[in-house]
C-alpha cells in the first residue's frame, strides 16, 4: 500500500532524489541477516571498530560538511556531533560481551522444576530516519545500537542538511557493504518509498507532526518504532538560583547550533524577584560570548534554510525584544534574541521555536508554573535552576518530561549511562548507551523445564484441585 502525503515539509533541497529499487535493497539485507553473521559477537565488535575508525578518518570531511550546512563552528561540530558518537561506541564496546549474554531470572513455583532466562535477539532489517539539525549525531548514534544488537540497517539522512547527508554516505560506504548498512539519499519521495517496505524496526528523529505520519506508516506493517520527537522544553529560573551560572549555562544551551537543538531550552520561566537582574546578566553574557555583533562571530551558526528563517522571523514579529532581533535573509542569520512580556497566547508559545529566540515568562508561585507546564504537551526536556533541594525534588516529581538537568542544560545527552527519549507528544522509546542496544533488541523469554518430574495439578480433570492451587500460591 502506498503511503500518501508523507513528509511534505522542508522539501526544498539542492539534492535530487534517487530512484532505487527499495524492494531489492530490503531483500538483500534480509538475506544477509538470515546468514546469522550479524549475530556473531566478534562480527559486531569488528563493525563498531570500523565505524569508529571511519569517523576519525573523516573528521575533516564531517567538520567541513556541517560548516557548509550551518556555518557551525568546528568546536561545536566535534563536541555535539562526533564526540558523542565516538564515546557511545567506546561505551558499547566495553559492555557488549556482557549485554548479549542471556540473563538468568528466577523461575516461579508454577514452572518448577525449570530454569528461566531472557535472550536478546536482533530484530532484523532496521531503518533509521535522521534529522537535519544534528545530521551526523542523529544518524550514527542510533546506528551504534543497531549494529551492537546485531541488525542490518538502512539509513535515510535528512535531505535538508545536504552536505552532511553526503558525508554520511561517504563514511558508511567506505566500510560497509549495502547488504549490511545502506544509505539512501533523497527527498520525501525516498522516505515514502522506504516506509512502504516491510521492515523489522524503525527509528525516527524529527517533529511530532511528522512522527505521527511515520508511526501510521509503520503501523500498516506492524513495524515497532522509536520516535525521538520534540516540543517546548521549559527552563525555570527560581529566585534562589545562582544567576551568573544560570545565565552562562542557559545562553550556551540555547545558542549551540543557533538554537536548532531538540533539547534546547525553548522558553524561560523566571521568578519575578530576580527577573530584571537575570535579564541583564543574560544580555551581558551574550555580548561577552558572541560580541556586540554576533553576526561576525565565528562561534555562532546559521539557520538551516530559508523556510525556517522566514518562520523564525515571523515568530518575532510584534514582540518586545530586549536584545537581538537582527536578521539577514541572505545569510540566514538570526541574532541571539531575548523576548520579554510574553504570554501563552503569543505565537512564540504556540510551537517549538527551534532557533536562537528565547521568550521570557515570569512567575511568583512555583505551583503555578508546574500547573501551567503540565497543562501543555509533555516536553522532551526540562531545566530547573535553584539552590533548594526541596524545590528541585518537587519539580522532578511533579512534572513529566523526557529528561533534563538541575542547574544546567543539555548535559543529559552527553552521558552514555543515561537513556535519551521523550514521553507522550515528545517521543516514544529511548536510546543512548546500553539503551540503544535494548531498543534494537527483542527480549525473548525462555523457560527450560526439567523432565525428571511432573506435577499433575495443572492438568484436567480439575475437580477438587482449586483449593490446592490457592494453597500452593498462598492466595
Amino acid at each position: 500500500m502506498v503511503i500518501k502525503n508523507i513528509i511534505m515539509i522542508d522539501t526544498v533541497s539542492n539534492q535530487p532524489s534517487e530512484t532505487q529499487n527499495y524492494d531489492e535493497m530490503v531483500a538483500k539485507q534480509r538475506a544477509f541477516f538470515k546468514t546469522g553473521q550479524t549475530k556473531d559477537l566478534k562480527f559486531r565488535i569488528a563493525q563498531l571498530k570500523k565505524l569508529y575508525k571511519a569517523i576519525k578518518d573523516h573528521e575533516r570531511d564531517v567538520i567541513e560538511a556541517v560548516h557548509k550546512d550551518f556555518r557551525k563552528p568546528e568546536f561545536e561540530t566535534y563536541a555535539t556531533e562526533m564526540s558523542l558518537v565516538l564515546d557511545d561506541i567506546k561505551f558499547i564496546l566495553k559492555r557488549l560481551p556482557a549485554l548479549i549474554r542471556k540473563k538468568r531470572v528466577k523461575s516461579n513455583l508454577a514452572s518448577w522444576p525449570a530454569k528461566s532466562c531472557i535472550l536478546y535477539e536482533p530484530y532484523g532489517v532496521t531503518m533509521i530516519i535522521g534529522a537535519w539539525n544534528y545530521p551526523i549525531l542523529l544518524v550514527l548514534l542510533p546506528l551504534v545500537g543497531a549494529i551492537a544488537a546485531g541488525n542490518t540497517c538502512i539509513i535515510k539522512p535528512s535531505e535538508l542538511s545536504f552536505y552532511s547527508s553526503s558525508v554520511i554516505k561517504k563514511i558508511l560506504e567506505s566500510v560497509f557493504d549495502e547488504e549490511y548498512v545502506a544509505v539512501v539519499e533523497g527527498g520525501p519521495e525516498a522516505t515514502q518509498g522506504l516506509l512502504n517496505q516491510k521492515l523489522d524496526y524503525l527509528f525516527f528523529t524529527g517533529s511530532p507532526r511528522v512522527g505521527r505520519i511515520v508511526m501510521e506508516a509503520a503501523a500498516r506493517n506492524l513495524t515497532p518504532v522509536t520516535l525521538e520527537l520534540g516540543g517546548k522544553s521549559p527552563c525555570i529560573v527560581d529566585e534562589d538560583a545562582n544567576l551568573k551560572r544560570a545565565a552562562d549555562r542557559i545562553v550556551w544551551g540555547k545558542l549551540v547550533n543557533a538554537g536548532q537543538t531538540c533539547v534546547a531550552p525553548d522558553y524561560l520561566y523566571v521568578h519575578e524577584k530576580i527577573k530584571d537582574a537575570f535579564v541583564e546578566k543574560v544580555k551581558e553574557i551574550i555580548r561577552k560570548k558572541y560580541g556586540d555583533d554576533p553576526k561576525q562571530s565565528p562561534d555562532f551558526a546559521r539557520i538551516i534554510n530559508e523556510r525556517h528563517f522566514t518562520r523564525l522571523n515571523g515568530l518575532m514579529s510584534g514582540s518586545k525584544i530586549v536584545i537581538g532581533g537582527e536578521v539577514d535573509q541572505d545569510e540566514k542569520y538570526i541574532a541571539p534574541t531575548l523576548v520579554d512580556e510574553v504570554s501563552w497566547s503569543d505565537p512564540l508559545m504556540q510551537e517549538e521555536i527551534f532557533g536562537p529566540i528565547l521568550p521570557i515568562l515570569t512567575f511568583t508561585d512555583l505551583d503555578d508554573v508546574i500547573r501551567q507546564i503540565n497543562d501543555q504537551s509533555k516536553p522532551l526536556a526540562l531545566y530547573y535552576f535553584s539552590s533548594s533541594k526541596k524545590k528541585q525534588q518537587k519539580i522532578m516529581n511533579e512534572v513529566s518530561f523526557g529528561g533534563g538537568c538541575i542547574n544546567d542544560t543539555l548535559l543529559q545527552f552527553s552521558n552514555s549511562e543515561l537513556p535519551v527519549g521523550g514521553v507522550g507528544n515528545s517521543g516514544v522509546g529511548q536510546y543512548h548507551g546500553e539503551e540503544s542496544f535494548f531498543t534494537f533488541s527483542n527480549k525473548k523469554s525462555i523457560v527450560n523445564k526439567g523432565t525428571w518430574i511432573d506435577v499433575p495439578l495443572r492438568y484436567p480433570p480439575y475437580k477438587g484441585k482449586l483449593k490446592w492451587l490457592k494453597l500452593l500460591f498462598r492466595h
